[in-house]
């Protein structure tokens, strides 16, 4: 597998102009979003830090000049200002509304944490937009707090994916069906 990093984008109008399809991640920050795209690649492509929020920019890598990956800035992080949030979600809406080729975004939750209220808006923006999403559960070889967790269900989240998927990037668990799902080996 051949990977190249395309590059950091501020807005979605500079985004290149491709026929790839594009698997987005997404999910609040810390939620180990650079880590799990590392691992489904066996690479170190995407940049992880252990201070939130690092992400800020869209960032694109080519993989096989086939396909793209996408990691997308996380959502959730406190220590930004107010209009730099609202320009975070502003940027994510636009890219998930105008980008056609984007074929599913993966919506990461940390196991330990469960959904939150920035996840179940995203997931309501996107059946309400028709934007398809599978919800992948991070960390899942990390103490899972049972408390307070929301259960989801496609039911509920017409644009939602049935199957939900549980992973870990530090173990390599659970990898194969984002592997699949992508095109990668």
């Amino acid at each position: 597998m051949i990977i190249k990093f395309v590059g950091s984008f501020d807005d979605v109008k500079s985004l290149p102009k491709t026929q790839f399809a594009e698997y987005a991640f997404i999910g609040r920050s810390n939620v180990g979003k650079s880590s799990l795209i590392n691992a489904i690649v066996s690479q170190n492509i995407a940049r992880t830090s252990n201070t939130p929020g690092r992400t800020q920019t869209i960032n694109l890598f080519n993989i096989d000049d086939r396909k793209m990956l996408v990691d997308l800035p996380g959502y959730g992080y406190s220590k930004v200002s107010k209009s730099e949030g609202i320009r975070w979600v502003q940027r994510l809406q636009e890219y998930l509304l105008n980008r056609s080729q984007l074929r599913i975004l993966f919506i990461l939750i940390d196991s330990r944490v469960g959904i939150k209220d920035a996840d179940l808006d995203l997931m309501d923006f996107c059946d309400a937009n028709g934007i398809g999403y599978q919800i992948v559960y991070t960390k899942k070889d990390k103490k899972v707090r049972e408390t307070d967790q929301v259960n989801i269900s496609a039911k509920n989240h017409p644009a939602m994916i049935e199957k939900i998927l549980e992973t870990s990037a530090e173990k390599k668990t659970g990898l194969e069906d984002l592997r699949n799902i992508i095109g990668v080996k």
